[in-house]
């Protein structure tokens, strides 16, 4: 069998799509379709269900694809490693949580221009969950997400903590009294929030659903700035990231609601796969600034 053959399988599985799979090593389509024959004949197993659209594997094709994407991660931390003495460059493929993003990915982008200024950034934004799995399957190098302190990452997958972000309830200004209240009280006012997904809005349900009560969903929308205009408008209750509030052009018609039993809290991280090779001076550059971003925004609030 041949690595050309293997990388054609992988590519496949993870797009669903041989015309995708064609594009992305720039190759025809019957050129992928030969390859994934000869994988196939060099086996002596039926990998692909043809049969079904978007394309999976069978039984077989999944154990065979999990060990294949081993292998070409692999194969990348060999090609990694024997260009190391050369000038960083290429495409660094990054997921980011869109909080992140927000907070402190325009400075961090600028760092790594400065620093390796023929490396290409491409950037996609999600959640938390959704991108580690795309760190695992190759399609990203790294991550940085929004994920609970102790969180244990797949043993493919290596990470490091950048700080902490702390969570904020918001309500109209004048909706609730100035005193501490409990989540119970707070379910009649209903809540404004990220779509299903979010770590944020998780974190909330599993709180209510503990206390025996279901999250009241007014609005879900993306986008922390709109939701705080529409909590400023008197739509529901709020759960934002402080750093954000703090900023927003809707902070003097908002207050902050003081949750007795809902403290709300998360940790940045950075997420690679172990075999990432020469982007290593890359990623630290992104890290060191995401970290100083996160540091200042704590020490704003503490202030």
């Amino acid at each position: 069998m041949k690595l050309d053959d293997i990388e054609a399988f992988v590519a496949v599985v993870r797009s669903q799509s041989l015309s995708q799979a064609a594009d992305s090593l720039a190759l025809t389509q019957p050129a992928v379709t030969r390859r994934i024959q000869n994988f196939e004949e060099a086996l002596g197993v039926e990998l692909l269900d043809r049969n079904t659209k978007p394309l999976k594997t069978t039984a077989m094709g999944r154990a065979v694809y999990d060990q294949c994407r081993a292998i070409v991660r692999e194969v990348d931390a060999l090609r990694h490693l024997v260009t190391d003495d050369s000038p960083l460059a290429g495409v660094l493929r990054l997921g980011v949580a869109q909080t992140v993003a927000d907070v402190a990915m325009l400075k961090a982008l600028h760092a790594l221009r400065g620093a390796h200024p023929e490396l290409q950034a491409r950037v996609s934004t999600g959640w938390g969950n959704p991108l580690l799995q795309r760190v695992e399957d190759g399609e990203l190098d790294a991550a940085i997400v929004l994920l609970p302190a102790n969180r244990v990452l797949p043993e493919a997958l290596s990470g490091k903590m950048l700080g902490e972000l702390k969570m904020a309830v918001v309500a109209r200004k004048g909706t609730l009294k100035k005193r501490a209240h409990t989540l119970a009280e707070c379910q009649s006012y209903g809540w404004v929030l990220n779509p299903d997904g979010c770590g944020f809005r998780a974190g909330l349900q599993q709180t209510l659903a503990a206390q025996g009560h279901t999250l009241k969903l007014n609005l879900e929308t993306l986008g922390t700035e709109l939701q705080l205009g529409l909590v400023a408008d008197g739509v529901g209750l709020g759960l934002v990231p402080q750093p954000l509030l703090r900023i927003s052009t809707h902070a003097a018609q908002l207050d902050v609601i003081q949750v007795s039993d809902f403290k709300p809290e998360i940790a940045v991280w950075i997420v690679r796969s172990r075999a990432l090779g020469k982007f290593e001076s890359a990623l630290q550059v992104l890290a060191e600034s995401v970290e100083q971003r996160f540091k200042a925004a704590h020490l704003s609030r503490a202030a």
